[in-house]
């Protein structure tokens, strides 16, 4: 079976984390924040609870590469549209588990996501898996699509009718999370029917927080600071243990799932070698799915509808486009989704801005030079800081914070440079799920553009929460049903 690289100096081991001094023999050619601190590093005018956002206040102050230390340990960021397109080259540059996704290998172990380069069950389930996000597959996808969001679609009535804002994050999350479990292993969560999350989305957001949280916690310090958090962490993981266990065992127990995902792990080999997935690797790619198939594209949904709601112009263009393009008919079809060119404009504009996948890390496969300044050595790594990548004004526009979707008109994007829009990574280990992501987003920002008129709660202002991923935080919005001859269909 065919292998994707090493990290330098494993020999099929784990290395574990690189601090930048061991891979970057011209470090101090890259700038840091002012105002070191012994010990500590770089920690002042900085919160643990929000890292991504404050690297990214920093970027725009110290430039298109820079280093923050922490605790003894050195991290190089990267975000100037010429540094990515470098790192984006697969025959120099691959895909690193960095801290925060390590973090993750106590639930995922060698999920898609989550697994080293050398591990040869990336490439089993990358192989075997791939087809199950074909357009084929997609297209059989649609209908299980339609069905959870006429749940959405009941829940938001409800809403409308009693005059209450939603809670976009909660509903958008037990959306996303229904959607992957039906489409992928033919489960249902019953999230609609419930007044609190699903004990799988708590112990899932448990998780993540863990993950986040080991990022900004000396390591000689974790016994003592993260005891409890430990053992909390440790009941979530036997959780969704225990949960995708049981999903596999009613598969076995009740028959397949029509080709879904779960059948193909179960029942398909590898085309080249015949090898199968083993029982604990599905395990381990099922809650990947589960947990990685929702919890972004909650986020991406949720950003939207807060910009939509925003942006009243916008708004009314997008739901122009829904009442033209889907005319009369009552439900969607696959192709009509496709050809809702300026929803989906919104939907990537919303990521340029808050890509719920903050950034990627990316490890030399060799010693190389960086940008032609910064020499690395086999196995040095940098992260990716989409968030700032998004807003480069150099590739943006001096109007880069701003929201505006045409900037994903096809002229906009082919005037632009390569690789400057990232919001799914890149290379051979970018998301494999994106096209089904992008496509359940537009479905769904389709049908609540054709439903409803949206409304921002008075004097709410954007507060992003990180849990490895993004979302927005406390957002609700209020809905005034739109009238059939408006296009609001049924």
């Amino acid at each position: 079976m065919a292998q994707t690289t090493e990290p330098a100096g494993t020999a099929g081991r784990v290395s574990g984390f690189r601090s930048a001094e061991l891979g970057w023999p011209r470090l101090e050619r890259i700038p840091h924040p002012p105002r070191r601190l012994p010990l500590l590093g770089d920690v002042l005018g900085v919160h643990p609870r929000t890292p991504v956002q404050d690297s990214v206040a920093m970027a725009a102050r110290l430039g298109p590469i820079f280093r923050r230390r922490a605790f003894g340990k050195e991290f190089v960021f990267v975000w100037g549209a010429g540094l990515t397109a470098d790192l984006a080259d697969e025959s120099r540059f691959a895909k690193h588990v960095g801290v925060g996704v390590a973090n993750l290998r106590p639930v995922a172990g060698d999920g898609l996501f989550t697994a080293y380069n050398h591990e040869p069950n990336w490439q089993l389930a990358h192989d075997v898996l791939a087809p199950g996000f074909s357009r084929e597959a997609m297209g059989g996808y649609h209908p299980l699509m339609l069905d959870v969001a006429r749940q959405l679609l009941a829940h938001w009535d409800e809403g409308e009718r009693a005059g209450t804002a939603v809670d976009v994050p909660g509903d958008m999350t037990k959306l996303t999370l229904e959607t992957i479990a039906r489409t992928g292993f033919g489960h249902d969560f019953g999230s609609f029917e419930r007044d609190r999350p699903h004990p799988f989305v708590t112990a899932m957001v448990g998780t993540l927080a863990f993950a986040q949280r080991r990022n900004t916690v000396p390591v000689a310090l974790a016994p003592l600071l993260l005891r409890g958090a430990e053992r909390r962490n440790a009941a979530d993981t036997a959780l969704l243990n225990s949960t995708v266990d049981e999903v596999v065992a009613a598969r076995a127990r009740d028959g397949g799932g029509q080709g879904d995902l779960l059948d193909r792990m179960l029942e398909v080999a590898h085309p080249a070698t015949g090898e199968r997935l083993s029982a604990e690797n599905i395990r381990r790619q099922v809650i990947t799915f589960l947990v990685a198939g929702h919890e972004t594209t909650s986020g991406a949904l949720s950003f939207a509808l807060h910009y939509l709601a925003q942006h009243p112009a916008v708004l009314a263009r997008a739901q122009e486009e829904v009442d033209r393009v889907w005319g009369p008919t009552g439900e969607p079809g696959y192709e009509q989704v496709v050809k809702l060119r300026y929803v989906r404009r919104v939907l990537d504009e919303s990521l340029r801005l808050w890509p719920t996948a903050p950034g990627f890390a990316r490890e030399a496969r060799e010693d190389t030079v960086l940008g032609g300044v910064h020499p690395m050595r086999r196995g040095a790594w940098a992260l990716v800081l989409a968030g700032a990548l998004h807003r480069d004004p150099e590739a943006w526009g001096e109007d880069a914070e701003e929201f505006d979707p045409d900037r994903f008109a096809p002229q906009a994007v082919r005037s632009r440079p390569a690789h400057v829009f990232k919001p799914f990574g890149t290379g051979a280990r970018a998301c494999i799920g994106r096209q089904f992501a992008l496509h359940e987003a537009t479905l769904v920002l389709g049908l609540l553009l054709r439903r409803y008129d949206l409304l921002p709660e008075p004097g709410y202002r954007l507060k992003v929460a990180e849990r490895l991923t993004l979302m927005p935080q406390g957002l609700r919005l209020r809905l005034n049903r739109r009238s059939a001859g408006a296009g609001a269909g049924a």
